[in-house]
């Protein structure tokens, strides 16, 4: 399409914003059509306030929000409602509308607020009809494919959750299969975790390893020979499973006290509290930063592992086991949790030889490498959205110049 056909408009030209209507939450009636707030769908209702589908735009609370009812919906007062002014494909004018910054248009001192008005005067680049239903089209196609992978990688960790429990409840026998408690009971044995593998046996985690608290924050250190600025880990870097090293802040120390908090390869961080879900997650250190220290509120633990595999033991923190020990051995306040380091040291692991602790690694690494490539997947596809929005939008690249089978899902 030739940058001829595109004409520059103002959104008031194309389209009216029209005001949400009243309806209170214990009004709604819990099933029927969708409720839409400034934020999305907030309830259901019997009845609707507008013939769908169409597009949602938040005046109060989430300022600029835009959502999408394929369906009849009731708009909320917090809200505005779309009503095109002439023929436009209505898929083409969300995904417009979601480009523009319609967040910065607020208008008010207190409570957040979006003037129509503002929005009227926003200038847009409109293609043909026909060009817009293409756009649409495709990044409909994209956004289909984006979806269908973050349900295939929900599906996948819900399935290594529960290859997870089984391999640490059942493991893996020399043949590498799942040992079978119906079929073989003789196999297994009773014990404080339920019914385990009869060579395997059960440790506190002070017997096999030692648990340190990290260095505290807030001290106040003055810069000279005997002190350093070094990179350390909070708690916001220790997440379930991995460490995340897109932050990192630094703590002024003595010398002398680095060798005490300065972590090693092979070393379980875990956290001391958080979030129910987020309650004593683990993951293993692998010396990505030189000399890098951790927080009181994050434990290093160091194992032995002549008997313990470090990434095991972050395995089982991470297992229904280590969820169900924390929570119930944690100290609770209304949202969170917390652990002390003699709760941790009384931790029990399930522990087995260290082949078989390799063989089932070895299971869940596998599980772990396709989370890892859909992840990729979804992440590329995430970035190749965002370029096709600025390109079909402005009209940089035309739509028949986009081959979707690169991002069909």
């Amino acid at each position: 399409m030739s940058r001829n056909r595109i004409r520059t408009r103002l959104l008031g030209e194309l389209l009216t914003l029209e005001y949400g209507s009243g309806l209170r939450s214990e009004a709604r009636t819990g099933e029927g059509f969708p409720v839409l707030g400034s934020s999305g769908i907030v309830g259901r209702h019997s009845h609707y306030q507008v013939h769908g589908p169409g597009i949602v735009i938040g005046r109060k609370g989430t300022v600029g929000a835009v959502s999408w009812s394929s369906q009849a919906f009731w708009p909320i007062d917090t809200t505005y409602y779309v009503v095109a002014k002439e023929p436009l494909d209505l898929r083409w004018c969300y995904w417009l509308l979601t480009t523009l910054p319609l967040k910065r248009l607020d208008s008010s001192t207190g409570v957040p607020g979006l003037n129509r008005n503002d929005v009227y005067r926003i200038a847009v680049d409109v293609p043909s009809l026909p060009e817009q239903r293409r756009i649409a089209e495709i990044l409909d196609t994209i956004d289909d494919a984006i979806q269908a992978t973050e349900a295939l990688i929900a599906k996948l960790r819900q399935t290594r959750a529960g290859l997870l429990h089984d391999l640490l409840t059942r493991g893996i026998d020399e043949h590498g299969h799942l040992r079978d408690p119906d079929a073989h009971p003789e196999q297994f044995k009773d014990s404080p975790l339920g019914r385990i593998p009869r060579e395997w046996t059960i440790l506190n985690l002070g017997s096999i390893a030692s648990v340190e608290s990290g260095i505290t924050l807030g001290r106040r250190i003055p810069d000279g020979p005997g002190t350093l600025q070094l990179p350390y880990l909070r708690v916001a870097n220790v997440q379930d499973g991995y460490i995340d090293l897109s932050e990192i802040k630094t703590i002024r120390v003595y010398r002398s006290e680095v060798e005490r908090y300065s972590l090693r390869r092979g070393d379980v961080l875990m956290n001391e509290g958080g979030d129910f879900d987020k309650l004593g997650r683990g993951a293993v250190w692998n010396g990505q930063i030189d000399e890098c220290l951790h927080q009181n509120h994050v434990f290093r633990v160091r194992v032995d592992q002549t008997a313990l595999r470090p990434e095991f033991l972050a395995a089982v923190s991470g297992s229904s086991i280590g969820k169900r020990y924390f929570v119930l051995s944690s100290k609770q306040t209304t949202n969170l949790a917390s652990i002390n380091s003699t709760q941790l040291r009384a931790f029990p692991i399930p522990v087995p030889e260290r082949d078989e602790q390799d063989r089932i690694l070895a299971s869940l690494s596998a599980m772990d490498a396709s989370v890892q490539s859909e992840q990729v997947h979804s992440t590329k596809l995430q970035v190749m959205k965002q370029g096709l929005m600025g390109d079909l939008l402005t009209g940089h690249v035309p739509a028949h110049a986009i081959v979707e089978a690169e991002f069909s899902p």
